[in-house]
């Protein structure tokens, strides 16, 4: 081997591991694991630094094991967050959250979303899986729209699976699925990626029914 041969693979090696050395760090995921199959998903800190940490620590204080997907639309969304199997609410002990809306991210097809009352800056806990793209739930000049922090990497069969079962009207609550369809278990896989926001210590408000509205 020459010695500039030798030189020149030297010097792609430094190349190589300088740029692993300086890559982007990787976004926090959570494996959301249902009756219906597993759902990995990817939140995105950067573009939603309060909405991600509120997700993630909901995450972390098992929030979301045991709820329902109570409210499921075929071709519109998936809910979850905020009720057991019969309907019974699980208040958040975290106070509501500023609205991100206007971060540049996109109501599109296996995002995730803050549901939220009429009111912007009232997420808390439901969230929501877009089954297909709705711009209409985005941000604009006149509106605040609906925050997205990550999107679905794997296991939008799942998500398919669980928009397409049968729905009825419960209680006070429609779009309800007949068959209840559990959160097993949602689980932080990859804690490195994800530094807590510090706490901010407002009372939670009780708040109603948080939600997306359908275009009639």
């Amino acid at each position: 081997m020459s010695r500039s041969f030798y030189s020149l693979i030297v010097a792609l090696a430094a190349m190589v591991a300088l740029s692993i050395s300086h890559a982007a760090p990787a976004n926090p995921q959570v494996l959301i694991k249902t009756e219906k199959g597993d759902i990995l998903v990817e939140l995105y800190a950067s573009e939603a630094p309060v909405t991600v940490d509120n997700f993630v620590k909901h995450v972390n204080s098992y929030h979301y094991d045991g709820l329902i997907f109570h409210r499921v639309i075929n071709k519109f969304m998936i809910q979850t967050g905020g009720f057991t199997f019969d309907l019974s609410p699980r208040q958040s002990e975290r106070p509501t959250i500023v609205n991100e809306g206007s971060n540049g991210l996109k109501n599109k097809r296996g995002t995730l979303a803050m549901a939220r009352t009429n009111h912007p800056d009232s997420a808390q806990a439901q969230f929501f899986i877009n089954h297909k793209s709705n711009k209409f739930l985005d941000s604009s000049d006149k509106k605040l729209g609906y925050a997205v922090f990550g999107r679905v990497i794997d296991g939008m069969k799942v998500v398919d699976a669980i928009a397409e079962v049968e729905t009825a009207t419960k209680q006070m609550y429609q779009d309800v699925p007949v068959e209840a369809i559990r959160i097993l278990s949602a689980r932080l896989v990859n804690t490195e990626a994800w530094t807590p926001l510090s706490e901010v210590q407002p009372k939670a408000k009780k708040l109603s029914f948080e939600r997306p509205v359908p275009i009639k």
